[in-house]
């Protein structure tokens, strides 16, 4: 029987769930200060719960399915993309590139996905001068709702994560777009899509940076969740202008620790022609989302039963890196950063 785990890295947590076909078999969170402390933590849960035909690791703003025995020091930065400045040092997801290292060099059956921008499915004129389309977390999130709801239908998967609110849109199984949080509507810490003027007058920029503006920094409470609402409405409308989505399937974070905001920013949203539903959980997952996306691609991947779901995502045919649709003068400056 085929037994697979995945990880999510989220802001507030990284999250690991092992699988035994498609039922939650054991499952874990560690807390970033104890990642931070003990990057192999996850590398010695992973251990005591294998063995393991597939598992999903942390990817970050993802790799074209590399698996561990192929992944360099450069691919390892390009998953977290912070510049040679601040390595070592940038906050963000504690500890989150030496938790990618210990996989790495564990020797276990790991493999790093891709992120939305990496897909074949995904139009080349929505890559130009974006990053993040939605990180690889967003895509398992995808992933997840595929799984659990089974429909051909136009749709999009918003993940409502502790940091950062991302947007997916599914089209015949396929993810054909996508608005992540650092390219999109504001997140709970994170101010989302930066105009490009406050950017030039704060520079220079740090990568703690893209987690600040949210909504915990409004000035006033309630100034903070309208703009929550009202972004998120936007942004739903503007990609139903564009695909005709019909079901909006939702999960992320917020929803255990500000529900109230999560239900107000979909009572926004006209439930005559768009259908709401709750992402799912796979059978005695308590974990986030991400983590049970992860371990769907996982069991996909080792051909067992979600394996449809990798096929039809076209996972396999992903390529490239995150930094390939960038224009400006100055991105082949950044890309040697990377490798």
């Amino acid at each position: 029987m085929i037994r697979v785990a995945g990880c999510d890295p989220g802001t507030s947590s990284l999250d690991v769930l092992a699988i035994d076909e498609r039922s939650a078999v054991a499952q874990v969170r560690f807390e970033p200060d104890e990642l931070r402390a003990d990057p192999t933590l996850p590398v010695q849960w992973l251990r005591e719960h294998g063995p393991f035909d597939v598992i999903a690791g942390p990817s970050g703003y993802g790799l074209p399915l590399v698996r561990a025995a192929d992944c360099t020091d450069a691919h390892l930065e390009l998953m977290s993309l912070v510049r040679p400045d601040e390595r070592g040092s940038a906050r963000g997801v504690g500890g989150f590139t030496a938790v990618c290292r210990a996989l790495r060099d564990s020797g276990l059956p790991v493999v790093f996905l891709p992120g939305v921008i990496h897909l074949p499915t995904v139009p080349a004129h929505r890559k130009l001068n974006k990053v993040d389309l939605g990180t690889a977390d967003k895509l398992c999130v995808a992933a997840l709702a595929l799984a659990r709801h089974d429909s051909d239908e136009p749709a999009a998967v918003v993940e409502f994560g502790s940091a950062f609110t991302a947007v997916v849109v599914l089209k015949d199984r396929q993810i054909v777009d996508g608005a992540g949080g650092t390219a999109g509507m504001i997140g709970p810490r994170s101010g989302g899509a930066w105009d490009g003027e406050a950017a030039y007058l704060l520079s220079p920029l740090a990568k703690a940076d893209l987690f600040r503006g949210g909504v915990a920094d409004a000035p006033d409470r309630e100034v903070g969740r309208a703009a929550f609402r009202e972004a998120f409405t936007k942004t739903v409308f503007g990609m139903l202008n564009v695909h005709g989505i019909q079901h909006i399937y939702y999960g992320g974070s917020l929803l255990r620790t500000d529900p109230d905001l999560v239900q107000q920013a979909l009572g926004e949203l006209p439930t005559s022609f768009l259908k709401l539903h709750y992402a799912g959980d796979l059978p005695g997952a308590w974990v986030k989302h991400a983590a049970q996306g992860a371990a769907v691609i996982a069991n996909g991947l080792a051909g067992g039963a979600f394996a449809k779901v990798v096929d039809s995502l076209k996972l396999r045919e992903s390529s490239g890196t995150a930094l390939d649709w960038l224009t400006h003068p100055r991105a082949a400056e950044v890309r040697v950063w990377f490798g």
